[in-house]
């Protein structure tokens, strides 16, 4: 979410539907789905076919599949039967019983217990509710009804368990909180009959109003033992009613913080480790959390920064705003909020800001310099930088950047190269945190502050990786010889002239000699004296071979990327080919494969990148005349070097053997051995 990069993309087949939830498995690091109600699916991340992927088909619906950290996958089946995921692989073809009849599952939640997976859920019939509690490891159930009330019923449910005990959270439709208690001790059969019908009363926990509004929920999670958030439309009489999110002290029976949501939400709110999602119109927003000590003081408003300063709260709900650029609240609150934006999640993380009543919140400061004269801005901006604390930094300069690149969109003849030049090489920035850096610097043709940040960046887009290939590729030499690129990563391996053209180096490689191989390839090409394409020089300058090297550094993932690379025109695509196959040569010039340098590619880059490039243009390059003498050159090196391994790897034996004897012979003792392999 943080870096706004899909990581991995499986569906089922054509008029198949998956029917609930995927999980993650964490004891086995495997996705679990269920699609058509019975067919049971199990993968990895590394599997690419969610048709080949592990299948089971089972006797019973599936209702909700809970995946627990330390307890294993448990699985409910819309009949009320609970299997241990385990348990079920063993028989895929077991009978599940039906626990319930002619009731409906409404809800589903599952715990640790100590050692022992709980599972709870909650049916409705004819109006009536009740609540099932299941220990599978133990074929433990306990069947309750729920308190019926005349005027309402429930619309939500949630749970957790402490002590023994569950506490079940109910949202009613009259606008309140309902809280349930259900013990978890072990009952004899004796014990069990007499109390299945029992019917569990419950107590009112909260209620959904403030100061003549009502909040009427749709979500209700629980943050710990003194706060929930609900998420609902809140209603004020003679207005129209607004989607918010609220957080509530349970203790104090208080309303801690609020925020509308204008773009509207689908009424689900999610929780997990202390970040709240929940769609806020067509994006998925993701807003951290804080809860502190319950007190009084705090669910009052009353308490203050000098006597428990740890205490104060800072509040940014920022992903919520694209008006401003930060919208920060000075709240005393005992509930601290931070709304991260979807870009900076994973850049903020180690963010808790506390801001003194006294100071100019960052968001304001950079407001307040929004019409600021350029020497003016960038002054305030580096005195920014120079005094953020320690543990907002990183957030500090990520604001820093985004006023910068503002300015540069809304004044085309305003850029600051070297100041966002020292900024990227001197902080410790990545993309999530300044996302609209490289798009700036793409338009701006700074191909310097794009070498860098490739260079540094390991969050960068797919598309923005082949927006910077396709700029390098179609920048002229000529133009390029006027920029300040750094060489490190070719320097030692490109001969430069004084001219720029590239001195013929003696090129040895592993295994490959042109007159054994001239028959290898069956197409005859012929000779050309101006055109070379047998990888000996190089078919770019230095400065545009160190640009496509950072390229090559920099992280993708190859199903995200192929299709924006089938959009390269045939000529560079080429050309970029052309450059892969040099450098495919000198690293097989090494013995160890490896180019020397700093930050120069790798044989397994190099070789990504080629088979990412041919699978995008294969068509196109094999209908193009001038790509044959290169596609031939290329087929007559592989084979080369797959005869040159696999005669290698004939004399394996020969050559572990004589690594045997040499840790066996003495050392200090001198002699001269021949050894003839066969």
């Amino acid at each position: 979410i943080s870096d706004q990069k899909p990581l991995g993309c499986w569906s089922v087949k054509h008029g198949q539907i998956l029917t609930c939830p995927v999980v993650c498995n964490f004891e086995t690091h495997e996705y679990i789905a269920v699609h058509d109600d019975k067919v049971l699916r199990i993968w990895k991340n590394e599997d690419i076919n969610l048709d080949k992927a592990f299948k089971a088909t089972l006797s019973a619906d599936v209702y909700r599949i809970h995946s627990l950290p330390n307890g294993g996958p448990v699985v409910l089946f819309k009949g009320g039967g609970v299997r241990t995921l385990d348990v079920l692989l063993e028989a895929p073809q077991q009978e599940i019983e039906n626990v319930i009849s002619d009731e409906v599952i409404r809800w589903s939640g599952a715990f640790m217990e100590g050692q022992q997976p709980v599972l709870i859920f909650t049916t409705e019939k004819d109006g009536d509710f009740f609540v099932y509690v299941q220990k599978p490891k133990l074929s433990s159930l306990h069947k309750y009804k729920l308190e019926q009330q005349e005027s309402s019923k429930p619309l939500c449910f949630t749970a957790h368990t402490t002590n023994q005990t569950v506490t079940l959270l109910c949202l009613y439709s009259n606008d309140s909180v309902y809280q349930v208690l259900i013990p978890l001790q072990q009952y004899t059969e004796e014990e069990e009959e007499e109390k299945e019908e029992e019917i569990l009363s419950r107590s009112l926990l909260l209620n959904l109003s403030v100061s003549g509004s009502v909040l009427k929920g749709t979500s209700l999670v629980v943050l710990d033992k003194d706060h929930v958030a609900v998420l609902g439309s809140l209603a004020a009489p003679g207005k129209e009613p607004r989607e918010c999110l609220t957080i509530w002290n349970t203790k104090f029976q208080t309303l801690q913080t609020s925020k509308e949501l204008p773009l509207g939400t689908t009424g689900q709110l999610w929780c997990y480790e202390e970040k709240f999602f929940l769609t806020h119109g067509k994006v998925l927003t993701v807003i951290m959390y804080k809860c502190e000590t319950s007190s009084l003081a705090a669910a009052v408003g009353k308490l203050k920064d000098s006597q428990t300063p740890d205490v104060s709260s800072f509040v940014n709900w920022n992903t919520l705003e694209d008006e401003e650029l930060v919208v920060s609240f000075q709240s005393q609150e005992s509930v601290a909020l931070k709304s991260e934006s979807r870009m900076n999640l994973r850049s903020r993380r180690s963010s808790a800001a506390k801001v003194q009543p006294e100071n100019v919140s960052v968001g304001q400061l950079l407001l307040n310099l929004k019409d600021a004269s350029t020497y003016v801005l960038e002054n305030e901006l580096r005195q920014l930088m120079a005094k953020a604390p320690t543990p907002d930094l990183q957030a500090t300069i990520g604001c820093v950047v985004t006023a910068l690149t503002d300015r540069c969109k809304t004044n085309p003849k305003y850029y600051p190269k070297n100041f966002l030049l020292q900024i990227v090489e001197t902080r410790d920035l990545s993309y999530s945190l300044c996302p609209d850096l490289m798009a700036v610097a793409l338009e701006r043709k700074d191909v310097q502050l794009l070498q860098i940040c490739l260079q540094r960046f390991p969050d960068i887009p797919e598309e923005i990786t082949y927006a910077c290939l396709e700029a390098f590729l179609s920048i002229s030499e000529a133009h390029l010889q006027s920029e300040d690129v750094n060489l490190d990563s070719v320097i030692c391996y490109i001969d430069v002239e004084f001219d720029n053209k590239e001195v013929k180096t003696e090129v040895v490689e592993n295994g490959f000699n042109a007159e054994m191989d001239q028959d290898m390839c069956d197409t005859k090409i012929p000779k050309k004296p101006q055109s070379r394409s047998d990888g000996e020089s190089c078919p770019v300058g230095p400065q545009k071979a160190a640009l496509l090297n950072a390229v090559l550094h920099s992280a993708y993932t190859e199903t995200f990327l192929l299709p924006h690379l089938k959009n390269l025109p045939a000529q560079q695509a080429i050309l970029f080919l052309r450059y892969l196959y040099y450098l495919y040569v000198k690293c097989s010039e090494k013995v160890n494969t490896t180019l020397p340098g700093i930050r120069s590619p790798t044989i397994n880059q190099i070789m990504d990148w080629m088979c990412l490039l041919l699978d995008a243009h294969f068509t196109v390059i094999v209908m193009l005349p001038e790509a044959k003498e290169l596609l031939a050159s290329l087929h007559k090196f592989v084979r080369a070097q797959v005869r040159f391994y696999s005669e290698l790897n004939k004399i394996e034996g020969s050559l572990q053997e004589l690594q045997r004897l040499n840790h066996l012979r003495d050392s200090q003792t001198y002699s001269i051995e021949v050894l003839e392999i066969i």
